[in-house]
């Protein structure tokens, strides 16, 4: 188990985290439009913070408060409208690959926090941090109407101690009848980047990808790591266990570390796309591009009592480098962000 407090208001002012033994890990309080939130907070003063509405992160902020993730200043904290921005969770479907709503509708609902969930796989060993936090949904009757299918969707938020952000998704059949079940799944993380014109993205090379601009067309990426100049809707299938987002101009790049979820979309709208969603402004496009670990190709499926886990942790590399040899070792090697995912 771990300790968690509510309260009524928000914590972590300049005050609270000069004292590093005031600093409370995890606190449930009153978030955006009066939805409750879930908040990390590490000993250095990195937060971040989880809406139960939706299981969804909507800030992922350094010790001096600058928000890593991308969220929209249009964004709408209404229920049961999407929230535009953060992390949102897809599942039981991603887009619209199945005859479900679009992404699914796990993040469209609420969510509760767990004290003492199953122990999770032993490969990923409990964390050493007290700054995470264990989420539960469950199917309703609304959702068993249209996904008839009894589950339990799990989600464990880890922020590490140098401030990276793990993410441990797990879906448990648990139909006491002989019924396998099949769903896709995607993490969307909204990275915030200075301009995405000048970024370049490493780890999608020569990889295969359907083309959501183009009826999903099926196609190969080729040339050298990724550079943004339109619009892009991508899914890149079987995709390898490392990507890399080089932000130049704040020297800034993100690494992503995936187990468990093998394909990765890639989305921004520009400008013109950028004008006809109306929770997102006309020119918000530049500072945002949206990575996805995800299932889609193959759905997965589970039989009855078996279980999927999933893992990807965020990683901040304050410096621009290749990803060739990549070596920021800390960052970026798997043997070690157990540690730090903790």
């Amino acid at each position: 188990m771990w300790p968690f407090h509510r309260k009524g208001k928000e914590p972590g002012s300049s005050s609270e985290r000069e004292k590093e033994p005031d600093i409370e890990p995890v606190v449930v309080c009153a978030g955006p439009n009066g939805l409750d939130k879930v908040v990390l907070t590490n000993y250095k003063g990195c937060t971040v913070e989880i809406l139960l509405y939706g299981g969804q992160i909507i800030t992922w902020k350094n010790e001096y408060g600058e928000d890593y993730l991308f969220m929209s200043k249009k964004a709408a904290f209404t229920p049961p409208k999407s929230i535009r921005g953060g992390i949102p969770i897809c599942f039981p479907q991603f887009g619209t690959y199945g005859h479900l709503e679009t992404n699914g509708f796990a993040k469209h609902m609420t969510w509760t926090v767990e004290e003492n969930p199953p122990k999770i796989l032993q490969k990923y060993p409990s964390p050493k941090t007290k700054s995470f936090v264990d989420l539960l949904l469950l199917p309703s009757q609304n959702t068993n109407r249209i996904y008839p299918y009894t589950w339990e969707l799990r989600l464990r938020v880890i922020l590490g101690q140098s401030g990276n952000l793990t993410l441990i998704p797990r879906v448990r059949n648990m139909n006491l009848e002989k019924r396998d079940m099949a769903f896709t799944f995607a993490l969307q993380a909204h990275f915030h980047v200075s301009d995405v014109g000048e970024v370049r993205l490493e780890g999608l090379e020569t990889m295969d990808y359907y083309d959501h601009l183009n009826n999903k067309t099926r196609a190969t990426e080729y040339g050298d790591a990724l550079i943004f100049e339109k619009e892009v809707d991508k899914a890149y299938l079987e995709t390898p266990g490392k990507i890399a987002i080089i932000d130049h101009a704040k020297r800034r790049t993100y690494v992503v570390l995936k187990e468990g979820l093998p394909d990765c979309v890639l989305w921004n709208p520009w400008d013109k796309q950028a004008k006809k969603i109306p929770d997102f402004g006309d020119k918000e496009f530049r500072n945002m591009l949206c990575l996805q670990p995800a299932i889609i190709e193959r759905p997965l499926k589970l039989k009855p009592g078996q279980e999927w886990t999933g893992r990807v942790q965020f990683t901040i590399v304050n410096s621009s480098y290749f990803s060739g040899p990549l070596d920021p070792h800390r960052a970026l090697n798997p043997t070690l962000t157990s540690s730090d995912s903790s």
